[in-house]
């Protein structure tokens, strides 16, 4: 009986929320802590070096206020730094939906919880790239 309330009480406190970004996806669990963020085992410091892409990350705390009140953890994959970065930062705002409802309009509206849906376009038979062809050759 006690392993029940345990397991109840420990479903209320945990989120989950996945992010995706042209072919980077972030797999993100929020639970209440002291705004420890760990990235595929990491810090997010040592993970992003790039100022823009912590702050990217970190924009769905700061508008809700909940940098200090969360730990996140993220399992990130695929794609480069710049998709990682903005999947992790659509993961983190789902998974803060989901942990408090409340939160959903203040995410909305600042636009973090749209998905990106920008992807590349795929290379097509007979030309070089996606869209370029061959050069041309008068002789």
């Amino acid at each position: 009986m006690a392993e029940a309330a345990t397991v109840e009480s420990q479903a209320v406190t945990e989120a989950l929320g996945t992010g995706r970004r042209k072919t980077s996806v972030a797999r993100v669990r929020i639970r209440a802590g002291e705004g420890k963020i760990t990235i595929n085992g990491r810090t997010l410091e040592d993970y992003f070096k790039n100022l823009g892409h912590r702050n990217a990350v970190l924009a769905p705390l700061e508008t809700t206020g909940k940098r200090n009140e969360v730990d996140v953890f993220i399992r990130v994959g695929g794609g480069g730094i710049t998709g990682q970065a903005d999947a992790c930062k659509l993961g983190i705002a789902r998974a803060l939906r989901n942990y408090d409802p409340g939160l959903e309009e203040v995410l909305r509206e600042h636009d973090l919880l749209t998905r990106d849906e920008r992807m590349v376009e795929r290379k097509k038979y007979g030309l070089h790239k996606a869209r370029r062809g061959t050069q041309f050759s008068k002789r």
